[in-house]
């Protein structure tokens, strides 16, 4: 399977970013672990999958919960503007009052910038879409209430192969839209949801 990361002939560009992948040093807060990549998007590819820990931070916290997709061509790709491509998702529920927000999608983009560029992660043709929904039981789930979640889909194009820095920034992101206080100075958070909906 050309996408894996033991198959023979993987070439040495790639190797190197999955090194750097597996070193990566991720918040206590984090339960990382590889998943099988989407083998159609490129002839290299490799994945991981995250959740925010509950013991970290309590039973009552909320929970966030992420992907992150390496995709390498060794021909690059004129759409990516490079050989490398990071696809990410990152997700967290919220109170309904922050969800109704109209900065949040903006916030939300923002940390994602901003922990790239703290960890100083090199990249560029950024993309995403930041999405609020807000939802209202009715029938049997009407106990549940209301209720919003913060979802946020990203790419951009490393500018090198030792991508850390790219994984770190993504952790960061997803741990502060789960509410836990960010490892930078100067950044505020948003409010989780507890509620009856979890």
């Amino acid at each position: 399977m050309p996408n894996s990361p033991s198959a023979p002939n993987v070439p040495a560009e790639f190797a190197a970013a999955l090194e750097s992948i597996r070193r990566t040093e991720s918040r206590d807060d984090l339960a990382i672990t590889e998943i099988p990549a989407p083998g159609q998007l490129a002839p290299y590819s490799a994945a991981l999958s995250a959740d925010v820990r509950p013991s970290h931070h309590g039973t009552d916290s909320d929970l966030g919960t992420g992907r992150f997709v390496l995709l390498y061509d060794p021909e690059g790709q004129e759409a990516w503007g490079g050989r490398f491509r990071v696809v990410c998702f990152a997700q967290a529920p919220l109170e309904t009052e922050i969800g109704l927000d109209p900065f949040l999608a903006d916030v939300a983009w923002s940390w994602l910038v901003d922990a790239l560029e703290e960890r100083g992660a090199k990249y560029s043709s950024a993309s995403g879409t930041a999405t609020k929904i807000i939802s209202t039981g009715f029938g049997e789930l009407a106990a549940q209430g209301d209720g919003a979640q913060i979802e946020l889909r990203a790419s951009w194009t490393p500018l090198e192969a030792d991508v850390s820095a790219h994984v770190a920034g993504w952790g960061e992101l997803l741990c502060m839209l789960a509410g836990l206080p960010p490892t930078t100075e100067g950044v505020s958070l948003m409010k989780t949801r507890r509620s009856a909906r979890d």
